[in-house]
């Protein structure tokens, strides 16, 4: 048998301990400047770019993850980042880097020279 104040150190400790395990869950989830990865896609197939090249807006920090699947050997390069994966036929290829720069950016093949993506920093 234990006394009350026993018991009622106990209830004070299995509560500040939950307190703190809720506080240290949500400050991660709740933090405003968690980075999310930004997941791009792109299909290369008798030149034809799919989704069709366009803009696409990333926050300056995040991790920028593009994975690209062409039919025909090349290599495909993010100007201003100096990153490149080369690419198999058949076989997706993807880049991932922090967009920390501001700016334009151009993602284009080598080799066949087609423009897939522009990236926006900002």
């Amino acid at each position: 048998m234990t006394s009350p104040l026993a018991r009622r150190l106990l209830a004070a400790l299995m509560l500040g301990v939950t307190l703190l395990t809720a506080t240290a869950c949500g400050s991660s989830a709740a933090d405003p400047g968690a980075s999310t990865v930004k997941e791009i896609t792109v299909t290369i197939a008798g030149r034809q770019v799919t989704p069709p090249p366009g803009r696409i807006d990333v926050t300056k920090g995040q991790t920028v993850r593009i994975t690209v699947t062409g039919d025909a050997p090349d290599e495909a390069h993010v100007h201003g980042y100096d990153k490149a994966v080369t690419l198999t036929p058949g076989t997706p290829a993807t880049i991932e880097f922090v967009a920390d720069q501001d700016g334009l950016f151009e993602f284009e093949t080598h080799e066949s020279k087609l423009q897939l993506l522009q990236l926006v920093v900002r």
